[in-house]
This record gives structure tokens, sequence and C-alpha cells, in this order.
């Protein structure tokens, strides 16, 4: 899929990775305060406990987390996607 970078949607100075399915794109430090709030699950604590450099690159895990934190609960699939989306960014990448 092609990529490129965009405008934040909100404060219009950072430039965000993103892809033709993208529509408001939001930067790391816009969505930064709103997930700094505190987990009260320790289950999901503990998931949502990974670098914070994970967050800066995939705007999918951000998405993910936000949406815990307004809604209170995620969906076995939405857990799973994170889990997996985890996973292939801690494996280096193999470039030639």
């Amino acid at each position: 899929m092609a990529s490129y970078k965009k405008l934040c949607y909100r404060c219009k100075k950072n430039y965000v990775p993103a892809s033709w399915k993208d529509r408001f794109v939001t930067c790391y430090d816009c969505t930064k305060k709103e997930s700094s709030v505190a987990i009260q699950d320790p289950k999901m604590r503990e998931m949502f406990d990974i670098p914070e450099e994970y967050y800066k690159e995939n705007s999918f895990l951000r998405k993910i987390k936000l949406g815990y934190i307004r809604y209170n609960s995620l969906t076995d699939r939405q857990i799973e996607a994170f889990k997996e989306t985890v996973k292939k960014l801690k494996k280096p990448s193999k470039k030639n």
C-alpha cells in the first residue's frame, strides 16, 4: 500500500505517515494527553505497557488504546490485532 506524509488534522504542524484510507490523521503529540490516563484493569494495563516508540510510529496502536480508554472495553478481535501488531513491531525487519 502506498504511504505518504500528511499534516496532522488537529495541530497542522507535524507530518504523520498516512495512506489513501486515512482521512483525519493525528500526530502522537496531539493524542498524548488523552492516552496518558491511568488504566485500572491490571490485565489491560499489562497489554498497553509497551515502549512509547511503538505508539509514536503506529497510529493503529494509538487508536486501540484510545478506544479502550473511551469505552472501557475491547472486542477479542481488537485485542488479537493489537498483540499481532506489537509482535510485528518487535521483530527487526529484514531489508536486503
